[in-house]
């Protein structure tokens, strides 16, 4: 593509955004880049030392607003992911959908799920989106790769999603992903072919819809700001998933418990899991994890409950600003109950480092990891260290 095709593509997209905003509606470019240094070692496995954004974090996309009138407003949104080694990792959130301020918001499409970006999830972890983040292999929060997008950075296809506004200070959210299907599977790689790997990501055997539900309530006494919040979900066994494995996969039920207080620069908060009849097994970055993708073991997705098996997982953590400077303790426990007793494994972490903000779209952060492994298969008894430092920007 020569340099005279590119002006004329820049060209057509600054043409395309004025002649909306003319129209009534306002379309931006939006995005974020990040890059980070980290090292990783697993005991008696390998080190790896890396200069990328191995979680994904950074991405582009176009954020569409038009003004119905009325307290309504028409949006829709297109976010795709890319790391800083040229890699894509393919698209985010793609919805269209509606709003008002008096009730909420509908989407439509492709969209996170309320574990992920409304009660708790990354909403209360500081190093999201980093290697030292608390999901996967930090081991303090599930990383299911569930239909319902349970992880910290996932997004979740073919769903309905309401999100209400705050009504004195309670609010929640609610999506629901259909199914209705006895049969076929709505993916490559169901019954009609393909080479896909989303199984079963199109709701539960014989139509059965899939949902998960969050709330929460926020409220103040004098300088002290406290926030609970609690959610269900629920992930139907498919048609497919039940054929293709031999975990006797049974429908996933996760329940999630936490709360944050916060007190003038000092915050604490935590969070409580229960996993039943897991679905899948945790996602996790390649610098967190090393060993091929398949090697589920070696890969140190400590948050990992294998296909069938039963676990809880919790995390507190503690912050405190001091100027630019945000300084981060937290930690956990991942204790995953296999359906095997000899890969039955607990995983104890803890995280220490901090973020400084250059400004309201540019901050350093850095850190140190420690996860130790305590495994009943001594094979794949391998604890972890880790280190990063990184800078991101958003636009």
């Amino acid at each position: 593509m020569n340099k005279q095709l590119i002006a004329m593509i820049l060209a057509g997209f600054a043409v395309a955004i004025a002649a909306t905003s003319a129209f009534g509606t306002k379309m931006s470019i939006v995005g974020r880049i990040q890059s980070e240094y980290s090292h990783i070692n697993i005991e008696g496995f390998s080190s790896q030392s890396t200069v990328n954004d191995p979680t994904f974090f950074s991405s582009w996309g176009f954020r569409v607003y038009e003004d119905l009138g009325k307290g309504f407003q028409a949006m829709a949104m297109i976010d795709f992911g890319f790391n800083t080694n040229g890699a894509t990792q393919g698209s985010r959130e793609i919805f269209v959908g509606i709003s008002n301020d008096a009730i909420g918001t509908l989407k439509i499409g492709r969209t996170h799920a309320p574990f992920a970006d409304f009660a708790g999830g990354w909403t209360i972890d500081p190093f999201v989106y980093t290697t030292l983040q608390a999901a996967g292999s930090g081991g303090t929060m599930i990383a299911s790769a569930n239909g319902l997008g349970s992880g910290a950075y996932s997004a979740v296809n073919s769903v309905i999603r309401f999100t209400s506004r705050e009504f004195d200070g309670f609010s929640f959210a609610v999506l629901f992903m259909p199914g209705d299907a006895e049969k076929l599977e709505a993916h490559l790689g169901g019954p009609l072919g393909g080479t896909g790997g989303n199984i079963g990501e199109t709701g539960g055997e014989d139509g059965e819809w899939d949902v998960q539900v969050a709330a929460k309530y926020n409220f103040d006494f004098q300088d002290h700001k406290f926030q609970v919040f609690g959610g269900y979900s629920r992930d139907n066994v498919s048609t497919v998933q039940k054929k293709v494995t031999t975990a006797n996969l049974k429908t996933e039920e996760v329940g999630r418990v936490g709360g944050v207080w916060s007190y003038k620069d000092f915050q604490i908060q935590g969070q409580y899991e229960f996993v039943n009849n897991a679905i899948g097994a945790a996602t996790c970055s390649d610098a967190a994890a090393l060993g091929a993708i398949n090697e589920k073991e070696t890969r140190q997705c400590n948050s990992a409950i294998n296909p069938g098996g039963d676990g809880q997982v919790w995390y507190v953590g503690g912050q405190y600003k001091l100027g630019n400077a945000t300084l981060i303790a937290q930690g956990g426990m991942a204790d995953a109950d296999r359906t095997n007793f000899a890969l039955q494994r607990k995983a104890k972490s803890f995280t220490v480092g901090g973020l400084y903000h250059f400004s309201k779209r540019t901050n350093l952060f850095g850190g140190y990891q420690r996860v130790n492994v305590i495994d009943r298969n001594e094979t794949v008894d391998r604890d972890r260290n880790t280190w990063t430092v990184g800078l991101r920007h958003l636009f």
